[in-house]
């Protein structure tokens, strides 16, 4: 229906075959109207995204410790404290023995531990929102309650907001308050969660 194609265009990563139009307002500005390397202002340090399968995500190349602390370096953060703040954001993401995990390489990590390793790379630069494409999808039942709890949980506590893209109707109405629905490519409704579910009108 055009969710990840929406988010993926807002922070200008969709192929140059594709043609966007309209408005996407953001601190005054106009994503959709902004050039690459202001766009790169924005990527990471203003808004982040967590992608559908940490396995193909994540840099099969790369340690934990680069993967996360990648971003940092590149702005200027001395080594000693890109380490300690990867092992904080791992930490806040609810990885046991940080330490440990920093030299593991994706395939070393289980389902869950790749999903929240990518996660704290997503929050490493303290974006202020946060897009979550299916962040559940490859993984179990049990594991998708705990890795939404922690989103809710990092979005609160970080004073974010973040776009929840979902086909998941149940996993919709426990985690947002704000509901866009599309279909083939147009919105058909929003509102209030409550609003939607309780008075919906599309079908």
């Amino acid at each position: 229906s055009g969710k990840s194609i929406s988010s993926l265009a807002l922070l200008g990563l969709l192929p140059d075959t594709l043609k966007v139009q309209g408005q996407a307002i953001f601190q005054q500005q106009d994503l959709l109207q902004l050039d690459d390397l202001q766009l790169r202002q924005i990527r990471g340090q203003k808004i982040a995204m967590i992608f559908q399968e940490p396995m193909t995500a994540l840099n099969p190349l790369h340690r934990v410790e680069k993967i996360i602390g990648e971003a940092l370096l590149l702005q200027g953060y001395s080594k000693p404290d890109v380490q300690q703040r990867t092992l904080q954001l791992l930490q806040d993401v609810g990885i046991g023995q940080p330490e440990d995990k920093l030299k593991r390489y994706p395939h070393e990590l289980s389902g869950g531990q790749r999903q929240r390793v990518m996660i704290a790379a997503a929050l490493a630069q303290d974006p202020d929102v946060l897009i979550a494409d299916e962040p559940t999808t490859a993984l179990d039942v049990t594991l998708q309650a705990q890795v939404l709890n922690l989103l809710k949980q990092l979005i609160q506590q970080r004073n974010m907001a973040m776009i929840l893209i979902s086909h998941d109707l149940n996993l919709v109405r426990r985690y947002a308050d704000h509901v866009v629905v599309m279909k083939q490519g147009e919105v058909v409704e929003q509102g209030e969660v409550d609003e939607i579910f309780l008075h919906p009108k599309s079908t």
